[in-house]
């Protein structure tokens, strides 16, 4: 099946998300509240406060924001791809969401086009769409699938690719790349850490780096799925 796929017209994406705010301390009364709420059925134990929690706030997007768009895309050259990679990111996380979307509205509206992520299903395309909605945008047509039958939902996932219909597991994106032989793309930081790198060393650039690891290393699981050789450094572009 995979083998049927023009990879020149599949986008390869991952976000970076972080809670709105740098502590639970300065969030609105109101959002205290909610968030109170919503932490009930986090807490592993009886000795953890609503502050301890929300460092995982930047997981839901009622609380959360996007910090970073990472996205890829394969070309041709000569009997080898190329794989470029760009990326969305900063403070203002309206305008990157303006930016991604004027792009993917232009390059990657068609019907023949994709997007591909790991875990996308579940985070990285709802987690798109309400944030554009709740930063007053609209959502981009790949992603807007209310009414569309299944085989007009155009969302790959290279989880949900390898589970095979197996609905019992979860597997990450460091498992999996260390089970195919690739490099991991958590040699820095993971993603527990972004917010703290985010509201405590106040380093965007950095979470763009992480960002664009985990694009490349969800283009090479889609090689290694259709069985064929990973790109190497050369066939890399940062743009």
């Amino acid at each position: 099946m995979l083998q049927n796929i023009d990879l020149s017209k599949v986008l390869v994406l991952d976000i970076e998300t972080v809670p709105q705010y740098p502590s639970f301390e300065e969030v609105p009364e109101r959002w205290k509240y909610l968030w109170g709420k919503k932490s009930l059925s986090l807490k592993k134990d009886e000795g953890q406060s609503e502050a301890d929690i929300y460092p995982r706030a930047g997981i839901y997007a009622e609380f959360g924001k996007i910090v970073c768009i990472s996205c890829g895309f394969f070309s041709s050259s000569g009997r080898s791809y190329q794989f470029r990679v760009k990326s969305f990111y900063g403070e203002d996380e309206r305008t990157l969401l303006e930016d991604f979307s004027h792009m993917l509205e232009r390059h990657f509206s068609d019907a023949g086009h994709s997007l591909c992520a790991h875990n996308g299903k579940e985070f990285d395309y709802p987690f798109i769409a309400r944030r554009c909605l709740l930063n007053g945008l609209e959502i981009p047509s790949l992603l807007d699938i209310a009414g569309k039958k299944p085989w007009e939902v155009n969302l790959l996932d290279t989880m949900e690719l390898w589970k095979f219909g197996d609905y019992k597991s979860y597997t990450s994106l460091e498992l999996l790349a260390a089970s195919f032989g690739i490099p991991t793309p958590k040699d820095d930081i993971d993603g527990s850490m972004v917010w703290r790198v985010f509201w405590e060393q106040n380093d965007v650039e950095r979470i763009k780096v992480y960002c664009q690891k985990d694009v490349i290393t969800v283009a090479q699981l889609l090689l290694k799925f259709r069985n064929e050789e990973m790109l190497s450094e050369e066939q890399i572009l940062l743009v």
